[in-house]
């Protein structure tokens, strides 16, 4: 009696885990198998038909390639201008639609229509746009006497363009994940902050940015993320030119694969994936010990 006692005691506290298998098994298929096939094959030589072992060659080779450093240095610069721009603007931006203005909805709508537009057709569309002759925004620019730049032409601006762009198009995920930390903040800061004579700005820095800092370090973190392994909007828009201007780590790691250096791009995932966890884990823990808890 004891003993089934026992048994059912176990089986209790084991059930709930087996709703968990499914998502498991997904996890591990998609994610666990296919990383360390990549760590194996960043070390061989490999075709789609034959592989050969070469140890860390191709890890020895990436680094010693000058460009790595030039795209790893883009890399930076790219991921820190989106990410700051996407949190200064998506909170500026999540505190308007959640103040009470007119057609509230219909700019909401606006601000997120990019997130919804493929990016290789944002990329296409702003390389047009952008263009230093036929360009809409020179000719409007234009019109006011002035000479607009080359902006995809310029290598000192050419980053800057293309990082302008996917803070364009990514600002409404940010805007979206402000507007959900700003509605969840109870109204009796508010309400007690009016008692004691508090003005709009004293609402904004007092309890809005220190209240939504749980929906900040999330547009930080996805922001920093999506910036450090971008690839398809630079690529849409200069292909990492001119020269080596906008090439960053990715696609660096795509243009050894168009050559046919599959072990070679391996290796430059491998490495950027590293890179992505170690700036990404510790500034996680920073962020979330700062955390304001309501």
């Amino acid at each position: 009696m004891s003993g089934g006692k026992k048994v059912t005691k176990v089986f209790k506290r084991v059930y709930p885990f087996y709703f968990l298998i499914p998502a498991g098994i997904f996890y591990i298929l998609l994610f666990l198998v296919p990383t360390a096939v990549s760590f194996f094959f960043s070390l061989t030589r490999w075709s789609l038909m034959d592989w050969s072992f070469i140890g860390l060659d191709n890890f020895v080779t990436f680094f010693k390639e000058p460009w790595l450093y030039t795209g790893l240095q883009n890399t930076m610069i790219f991921a820190i201008l989106t990410s700051g721009l996407k949190v200064v603007f998506g909170l500026l931006l999540g505190v308007f639609l959640c103040s009470r203005i007119k057609s509230g909805e219909f700019i909401k709508s606006l601000v997120f229509f990019p997130v919804l537009v493929s990016t290789i057709a944002v990329g296409i569309t702003f390389e047009n746009l952008m263009h230093p002759s036929n360009g809409i925004i020179n000719g409007f620019l234009a019109w006011f006497g002035l000479k607009g730049p080359n902006w995809l032409g310029d290598p000192d601006l050419a980053l800057v363009s293309v990082a302008l762009v996917d803070v364009w198009k990514g600002i409404g995920i940010a805007t979206v994940i402000f507007i959900a930390g700003i509605k969840s903040i109870p109204e009796e800061y508010s309400e007690a902050l009016q008692i004691d004579g508090g003005n709009a700005w004293h609402k904004f820095w007092n309890i809005i940015i220190p209240l939504s800092r749980p929906a900040m370090n999330t547009v930080i973190m996805l922001s920093l993320i999506g910036g450090l392994k971008t690839f398809d909007l630079i690529w849409a828009m200069t292909k990492g030119g001119p020269g080596f201007s906008t090439d960053t780590i990715a696609s660096i790691i795509f243009k050894q694969y168009q050559a046919g250096f599959y072990g070679l791009s391996t290796a430059g995932n491998v490495i950027l994936f590293l890179i992505v966890i170690l700036i990404v884990m510790p500034l996680m823990k920073l962020l979330t010990r700062n955390e304001v808890e309501m």
